[in-house]
């Protein structure tokens, strides 16, 4: 194989891990807001849990004091009936003691529904309540081993990055330059084997010709389709397939 595909191979395998771990690295800050943002919802849902049993508590307490208050006006009323001696007086009484009685009687089942909505509520604490508390416990148990992750991702990246500068100082000025545009074109792939007269890059079909040169490995050898840089080893098959 060309001294120059070697060392070109060797720096691109670095630039390729060095690439990994740069995309794993750059995914744990998004994994922490996606956690956060998990225990958040869950807590979230479990203060407007609370909230609504507030709510309907209140509202409760409201049907008790108009309940209260009906119950003080028959009392007020029944106190007029004893006191009047005029009959239109004491039915008109009657009639509003017997509106007042009707109006507890509706309160009174209002009362009944805010209590089946506060024992479902109270379902939905319950339940918000340990969502939030095992997504909260994940979270934390996450954030630490995301912790541990991103520290020994530094430590790689680091390792990697400090040869890397040597590795490709080692290539040809020519050949270096012409693979970093490459790169920067192409992506992390752009020194491929041919197989079957085929480009690894592209995966187009070469000239015979090209093959040829590849083969005798004198020189740098771009694909006539994709430009990426070829090379051929003893175990490749550079037959051209029908």
């Amino acid at each position: 194989m060309l001294d120059t595909i070697e060392k070109l191979l060797i720096l691109q395998d670095r630039d390729q891990k060095m690439r990994r771990v740069q995309g794993e690295l750059a995914r744990i800050a998004p994994d922490r807001q996606s956690l956060k943002a998990k225990a958040s919802a869950a807590q979230a849902e479990l203060e407007n849990a609370k909230l609504r049993i507030k709510q309907v508590e209140s509202a409760r307490k409201d049907l008790e004091l108009e309940v209260e208050t009906k119950k003080q006006m028959i009392a007020r009323y029944a106190n007029q009936q004893f006191q009047t001696r005029k009959n239109e007086e004491y039915r008109a009484l009657a009639h509003e003691i017997e509106t007042c009685k009707a109006e507890i009687f509706k309160i009174e089942d209002r009362e009944i529904e805010l209590m089946e909505q506060a024992e479902a509520v109270q379902s939905e604490i319950l339940r918000a309540t340990q969502a939030a508390s095992d997504a909260g416990k994940l979270a934390k148990e996450q954030e630490g081993r995301l912790a541990t992750l991103e520290q020994n991702l530094q430590k790689e990246l680091r390792e990697l990055e400090a040869n890397r500068e040597a590795l490709a100082e080692a290539v040809d000025t020519a050949a270096r330059a012409r693979y970093e545009r490459l790169a920067r074109n192409k992506g992390e792939n752009v020194v491929v084997g041919v197989q079957h007269g085929v480009c690894a890059g592209c995966h187009m079909k070469l000239p015979p010709q090209l093959l040829v040169t590849c083969q005798a490995e004198k020189e740098l050898v771009g694909c006539s389709n994709c430009g990426r840089i070829l090379y051929y080893t003893r175990d490749m098959d550079l037959a051209v397939v029908d």
